[in-house]
């Protein structure tokens, strides 16, 4: 592991040929010539929220992780929302500053209380959801526009939503909580600030480019809004001809909403368990460009490894490359949202062929951009599982579950059977006569391959059959051309599933 700071692209560039794993702050950029440089990379964090320092669609076209620790800081940064705007309602920083220029007028520095007063919040997601629940133990009536958030989601916080003009209003304190988008960039600028009250103030721990200081800095100067409190700017540092630095009635602070002792733990924490998981083949929880697994208590990560090996394993038994694919979500399955398991299905399958780095980041793209059409269906009815996810291409059709919470393999071409999802398979489709299983692990053991488990599922009695036997050891060509050889033998197949040493 190496640690550094401050380094620019160059510098940055050269250090990263061996590198696995990248943590950045908000000013490292993570362009695509960063990622370009570091053909090891598989996963960047981002020790925050947000990621607009990082090209993630750079990072997605090439597979790479881009996780953050979109909790780890939440409280943090609705504290020093609720700061700034009690240090900008009271005027503590003018008050400060008075008293240690040897002054004591109190009469100028007479503020406002934030009881009784409407609170308007510009998003609210996690932090605008603490901001709000903090808000009401002032007293406040809360109102939000989140084009995202439901109606419930808002009552849970305690918040009524609203459209953006009736919030900008109303709203005594406009603290934002939006990602920058095309959408939100300069939302707060010279419209939006005319529709507030004279007597109101804007907060800004979110994205600096959302609010438009210079509209903001005229506001301030002209009397036609009373203060504001700002966290994050469009340009860090700072520059010193910033209209907002001489604006009155302002409280700065140099991006540290989420900087406390509590949060920088719990962020460090988030990445590094999440870079690990990634390191380990494992989904991230919180990665920006990737599904995210269902719950724990769903069985999220063996469902996404039970997808995986599925995908991998019908591409295993196919002649050829595929062109569509047909899967199906059975029973409580229906229950858990289907784009992390797509994305595993399709990792599983498409990897079996690709040169190219595929995982869950990266598998649906690299679908599209091969033509891979992939067509899904969801049923009620899963057999004689409790759930069931299915995987065809073509006559090639395998399923599986979860079996006290490890995935099998319960389902293939036409017969039930019950296989794990690790090591060395053999499958044989022949007629079911006597002898024939004897003979077949008579050469293998002949050849020093070992059998660790076998199963035949049949339709009927003599009838054609299915024999899959798990295997230590791969089975060399010669032999299993001799097996292909033997009489009522009609198809052979191997395959490998999981990470085999």
């Amino acid at each position: 592991m190496r640690q550094t700071t401050g380094l620019r692209e160059p510098e940055l560039v050269e250090r990263l040929g061996d590198v696995d794993a990248l943590v950045v702050r908000s000013e490292t950029k993570v362009t695509a010539k960063v990622l370009d440089a570091a053909p090891r990379l598989a996963v960047v964090g981002r020790a925050g929220v947000g990621v607009d320092n990082i090209d993630v669609p750079a990072a997605t076209a090439r597979g790479v992780y881009v996780v953050n620790a979109p909790l780890g800081n939440i409280v943090a940064a609705a504290e020093h929302a609720i700061t700034l705007a009690l240090a900008v309602m009271r005027r503590v920083v003018d008050a400060d500053r008075s008293i240690r220029a040897g002054e004591w007028t109190r009469s100028k520095f007479i503020g406002n209380e934030l009881r009784g007063k409407t609170l308007g919040l510009v998003g609210i997601g996690r932090v605008g959801t603490e901001v709000a629940r903090r808000a009401a133990v002032f007293g406040m009536t809360i109102v939000a526009h989140d084009p995202f958030a439901t109606e419930a989601s808002a009552r849970a916080a305690g918040a009524r939503l609203v459209e953006l003009d009736e919030l900008l209003r109303t709203a005594d304190v406009v603290s934002v909580h939006v990602p920058l988008t095309e959408k939100t960039r300069g939302l707060m600028g010279e419209a939006s600030l005319a529709k507030m009250k004279k007597s109101a103030i804007v907060v800004n721990t979110s994205r600096g480019e959302v609010v438009d200081l210079p509209a903001l800095a005229d506001a301030l100067a002209g009397g036609r809004l009373s203060g504001a409190g700002l966290d994050v700017f469009p340009q860090e540092p700072l520059p010193a001809d910033s209209p907002v630095r001489g604006a009155p009635r302002t409280v700065l602070t140099p991006h540290i909403a989420g900087s406390t002792v509590e949060a920088q733990t719990n962020v460090a924490v988030d990445v590094v368990e999440q870079i690990l998981d990634v390191l380990d083949g494992k989904p991230a929880r919180f990665a920006v460009n990737a599904p995210r697994p269902p719950a724990e208590e769903a069985g999220g990560p063996a469902w996404i490894r039970c997808g995986e090996r599925l995908g991998s394993l019908v591409a295993q038994l196919l002649d050829e490359r595929p062109a569509r694919l047909d899967i199906t979500y059975a029973g409580s399955l229906l229950e858990l949202d289907a784009e992390p398991l797509r994305a595993a299905v399709v990792k599983g399958l498409l990897e079996t062929f690709s040169e190219q780095r595929v995982n869950l980041v990266n598998a649906l793209a690299v679908a599209r951009s091969r033509g891979l059409d992939i067509s899904e269906r969801r049923e009620a009815d899963a057999q004689r599982y409790n759930a069931l996810l299915t995987v065809a291409v073509g006559k090639t059709e395998v399923g599986g579950t979860l079996v006290q919470g490890e995935p099998r393999v319960v389902f293939i071409d036409g017969f039930w059977v019950d296989v794990p999802v690790e090591g060395h398979l053999l499958l044989t489709k022949h007629q079911d006569k006597p002898g024939l299983v004897g003979r077949v692990g008579t050469l293998l053991g002949e050849h020093d391959v070992n059998i660790s488990s076998m199963q035949v599922g049949r339709l009927h009695p003599r009838g054609e059959a299915l024999m899959i036997l798990t295997l230590d050891d791969d089975v060399p060509d010669a032999v299993r051309a001799k097996i292909r050889s033997f009489s009522d033998i009609t198809a052979v197949r191997t395959a490998r599933l999981g990470n085999i040493d």
